[in-house]
């Protein structure tokens, strides 16, 4: 049976506290909850979504997000720029501070906003510009399965990590430079957020590093490290002659320390292997993630010859736990 594609967690807002002033009257919200990016049932990466939050201050989001709880939720503060219902304003916050981008919670957003109104292009205005999503449902017509989104990020950006920089994230992660894939060189990208990129070269290696929570999130703040950090292993290519990569993306914030579905990530990744000859673009990249939280996710990754790299994806209800 299809359902709606969203479900809704309807509570007030909780007491602000005196050092954290918020809007007089706190309102009531809707608050979504969706998982972008699953592979599978029991997979994706969850985001909370705000359709109207063009009432809430900064200190109001910020306390939802911590309540909601999930890496990331998504706020529309102008649901109609210009009154335009297809053109709205978002911004992103973590459970601990606003971020500037976050690419599973756009997808959560445009897929919440097709259900409404309909499938078609959207244009979410970010703190890092117009992102341009397109939105349609398999099989092309309403009564068909699931809504797929897709966003194009801003032009990616790599750059080179200081080496005393690259050497301190190396240890909290408990690797040697000699565990590096030699092809894919330690880099820093940029498609929305800063992401490290570090390709580790043996399987083994890549699923069994450990790393201090605490430690790695206060390297992450020192280099504004809003994203994630990304660790990848090359799986070399699929029957479809897409580049298959699996990633694993450290997001320390709270109970939670690594991120099951990076869309924000994947965007940079494509910039990163385009950047430095690693595919031979128009490409297509696979991204596998999650599995070493348990949440299995697939993102779908295509990089043109130049510009902003395209993140596609779907996003369905998180299901309720049973009751005890």
């Amino acid at each position: 049976m299809r359902h709606s594609g969203v479900v809704t967690d309807r509570r007030p807002t909780p007491p602000v506290s005196p050092a954290a002033p918020s809007s007089p009257a706190a309102p009531t919200v809707e608050v979504l909850r969706l998982t972008a990016f699953a592979d599978g049932l029991g997979g994706g990466n969850p985001a909370g979504v705000v359709l109207d939050a063009s009432t809430l201050t900064a200190a109001d989001m910020l306390r939802i997000a911590a309540e909601v709880g999930y890496a990331e939720t998504a706020f529309v503060v102008d649901p109609s720029v210009a009154g335009d219902d297809r053109r709205v304003a978002v911004r992103y916050f973590s459970p601990g501070a606003e971020v500037p981008f976050c690419g599973h919670a756009t997808i959560a957003t445009a897929v919440a906003l097709a259900e409404r109104r309909g499938v078609g292009p959207f244009t979410l205005v970010t703190a890092v510009g117009p992102v341009v999503i397109e939105t349609s449902r398999a099989g092309g017509d309403a009564a068909a399965g699931l809504v797929a989104a897709s966003f194009t990020s801003v032009d990616p950006v790599v750059r080179d990590l200081d080496p005393a920089v690259a050497d301190r994230l190396l240890a909290l992660l408990g690797l040697t430079h000699a565990d590096l894939d030699e092809r894919r060189p330690l880099r820093e990208s940029f498609a929305g957020n800063r992401h490290p990129v570090v390709a580790v070269r043996d399987q083994r290696v890549f699923d069994d590093f450990r790393f201090d929570p605490v430690a790695v999130r206060a390297l992450m703040d020192e280099q504004g490290w809003a994203g994630t950090i990304t660790v990848i292993h090359d799986r070399g290519g699929d029957g479809s002659c897409s580049t298959v990569v699996e990633a694993r993306n450290l997001f320390p914030v709270g109970a939670i320390t690594e991120d099951p579905a990076t869309g924000s990530a994947a965007a940079s990744l494509g910039g990163y292997l385009r950047a430095l000859d690693l595919i031979a673009p128009p490409a297509r990249v696979v991204v596998r993630q999650g599995r070493h939280v348990g949440r299995p996710s697939l993102l779908v990754v295509d990089v043109p010859v130049a510009g902003g790299i395209t993140v596609t994806g779907t996003a369905t209800p998180v299901l309720a736990a049973p009751a005890r």
